[in-house]
C-alpha cells in the first residue's frame, strides 16, 4: 500500500516540480494512492486536479466526490470549493443551501475566500435570507482577514445601508469572531 501521507507529498512534488519535473499526471496518481487510503490532503489536491483538469480529465463530479470526501475530514479548502460547485451549478444541481452550508464549514476554519463567499450569500439572498446586515458583517471579517475584494464589497454595500444597520453589522462581525465563526 505504501505511506498515504509519503504519497500526497510526492503528489506535491510533483504538481509544484519541487526537486523533479512538474508533471500532473504523475502527480495524479501519487494523490489517488493516497486519497483511497483516505488521505485527507490527497483527496482534497486530487479533487483540484480533477476541477481544473490537470494530469486528469476535467470533470466536475469526481472533483465533488474527492472534495465531499476531504471536505467531511476538516479540509477546509475543500469545504470551500465544494460550496463553490454548488454554488455554481458546476457538477451537480445548482443548490445555494448546500453551498452555504460548506461555506460556513469552512469559515469556521477561518478560510477568507470561504467568508467572502457568504458575504455575497447574503448579500443576493442565495440560501439564506437575503440581509445587507449579514453580508457586511462576512465582508467585515472576511476584509479583517485580508481579504481585498471585501474591502470594495463593503464601500458599496454601506452606501446602501443606513449607520444603524452598519453598526450592528459590525457588532455582529466581532461576536461572530469571538464565537470562533460557529453559528454565526
Amino acid at each position: 500500500q505504501g505511506s498515504p501521507d509519503a504519497q500526497g507529498n510526492l503528489g506535491v512534488l510533483y504538481v509544484n516540480g519541487l526537486g523533479v519535473p512538474k508533471d500532473y499526471v504523475v502527480a495524479s496518481k501519487w494523490f489517488t494512492l493516497a486519497a483511497k487510503q483516505g488521505y485527507a490532503t490527497a483527496q482534497y489536491n486530487l479533487g483540484r486536479l480533477h476541477d481544473e483538469g490537470h494530469g486528469v480529465p476535467k470533470d466536475y463530479k469526481t472533483a465533488i466526490k474527492w472534495y465531499t470526501l476531504a471536505a467531511k475530514q476538516g479540509v477546509a479548502s475543500a469545504q470551500n470549493d465544494l460550496g463553490w460547485l454548488h454554488h455554481n451549478g458546476l457538477g451537480t444541481a445548482q443548490n445555494y443551501e448546500i453551498a452555504v452550508k460548506w461555506y460556513a464549514h469552512a469559515a469556521e476554519h477561518r478560510h477568507k475566500s470561504a467568508i467572502f463567499n457568504l458575504g455575497i450569500m447574503f448579500k443576493k439572498g442565495q440560501g439564506v435570507p437575503q440581509t445587507y446586515i449579514r453580508a457586511h458583517m462576512w465582508w467585515n471579517i472576511a476584509a479583517e482577514l485580508g481579504n481585498e475584494e471585501a474591502f470594495t464589497k463593503l464601500y458599496e454595500l454601506e452606501k446602501e445601508m443606513t449607520p444603524s444597520q452598519i453598526e450592528t453589522a459590525q457588532k455582529l462581525a466581532r461576536e461572530c469572531v469571538r464565537k470562533k465563526y460557529k453559528g454565526c
